[in-house]
């Protein structure tokens, strides 16, 4: 008997008896191999960020470990970064939610920890860059800004595990800016950024009492890059920025004084980034990526000096209408840029001392979006680009335990371990 008329015998049998059979998951696919011991290549690049996770994790330190990822939609979505944050924050405590981009820039939007609401409160989400690279709006890292009047409301709520004692705001000051009165259930507060000369300020007000919310409104005209909330004392925050569609040349076109202010306030100890995807559906030139992923990682380094960094590899993603692919009608195919990309990708990070995760390698390879969207339980879309709720969850937590095993290791060569 076949094993599909055996499964059909059990679940008569079943239906006869009166019984129902428990719903019992699927087994998780295991990561898949890589270029990279375990996962990691260039492992060394983050003892930074080790160190500071050491010290948070003796319950020592008076701000979280701040791990900042800049992407794509992957990033935006905050389901994989999101699986990241409750698996770090489980072991060395929260941290709070960390950065947000100043409103609900699309709809739909649903970050994880805390609900966001707004009330007559604009947003501007920055326009896709060209091949020109010229910026499309003047933005930061959150790819947005909010240009907010009287009468305008946001409002945040977090989960009681997310509750914060201080709120950040990066905006622009100038003899024309306004204020921002922040208001708690406990407290009222005010971040003021009115200044003789115009430029970007990021204001941090530490709260008298931890609390789940607070609303923002503003008095005079206020514009805002970006907002966070945070917990003051040692644990981790992981700050998610990414946009839809967006490529590395939309990093590069930040607002460099923008940035610059957002790092010295953020002051993370671990920067991801997270593109490639985009970049190589587009298509791309090998030294021309080369050249602007090697012009941003110095970027960071400037502005950010105490930030590890780390680059994941564009994972795989599958394009319909390329014979010779993968799946039973052989129609869809990874572009060939992308393997263009990640190559790219990986030698820039060996020749600039920059850690890499081979994503790629970890979710499977070769047409592993099409096994992943064609699963009994799909951790892909159908598109076989992004991930569903169920795969983020995996590949993020994949991510966590690379670097956590590798964490472990760097503990255990310092003769530290547990």
């Amino acid at each position: 008997m076949s094993l599909a008329a055996v499964g059909a015998a059990v679940l008569m049998l079943g239906m006869q008896s009166g019984t129902e059979v428990p719903y019992a998951p699927m087994p998780a696919p295991a990561p898949g191999a890589s270029v990279c011991p375990e996962g990691i290549c260039g492992v060394e690049a983050l003892e930074g960020v080790f160190e500071a996770l050491r010290t948070a994790e003796i319950g020592q330190g008076e701000r979280p470990v701040h791990i900042l990822q800049i992407g794509d939609s992957h990033t935006a979505g905050d389901r994989i970064t999101g699986a990241l944050r409750a698996r770090l924050q489980a072991r060395f405590g929260p941290g709070g939610r960390g950065v947000l981009q100043p409103g609900i820039p699309y709809a739909g939007y649903g970050p994880m920890q805390v609900e966001v609401t707004a009330r007559d409160w604009p947003i501007s989400v920055a326009s896709l860059t060209g091949l020109d690279g010229a910026a499309t709006l003047r933005a930061g890292l959150s790819g947005a800004r909010s240009e907010a009047g009287e009468g305008a409301v946001l409002s945040l709520t977090a989960e009681p595990g997310a509750a914060f004692d201080i709120v950040g705001l990066c905006g622009d000051s100038g003899p024309q800016a306004g204020r921002i009165t922040v208001t708690t259930p406990e407290e009222t507060v005010e971040a003021d950024f009115r200044a003789t000369e115009a430029a970007p300020l990021c204001r941090s007000l530490r709260l008298g009492a931890v609390t789940t919310s607070v609303r923002l409104s503003p008095t005079g005209a206020v514009t805002l890059h970006d907002v966070w909330i945070e917990r003051s004392g040692p644990g981790v925050v992981v700050s998610s920025l990414g946009v839809v569609g967006a490529k590395l040349r939309d990093l590069a076109a930040r607002d460099q004084a923008v940035v610059a202010a957002e790092l010295a306030a953020w002051r993370p100890s671990l920067i991801i980034l997270a593109f490639g995807v985009n970049d190589g559906f587009e298509g791309v030139e090998a030294e021309v990526y080369a050249g602007l992923l090697r012009g941003q990682i110095e970027r960071l380094r400037r502005l950010a000096p105490g930030a590890s960094l780390l680059i994941l590899a564009a994972p795989e993603g599958l394009k319909s209408g390329l014979a010779g692919g993968c799946g039973a009608d052989r129609s869809r195919a990874a572009p060939a840029a992308l393997a263009v990309v990640r190559d790219v990708q990986r030698r820039v990070a060996g020749e600039t001392g920059v850690a890499f995760w081979d994503w790629y390698g970890r979710m499977g390879g070769e047409c592993s979006a099409e096994r992943l969207a064609t699963s009994p339980e799909p951790y892909m879309r159908p598109d076989r680009v992004h991930f569903t709720s169920l795969g983020a969850e995996w590949i993020g937590g994949v991510l966590s335990d690379d670097l956590m095993r590798a964490y472990d290791r760097w503990k255990a060569a310092k003769g530290e371990a547990d």
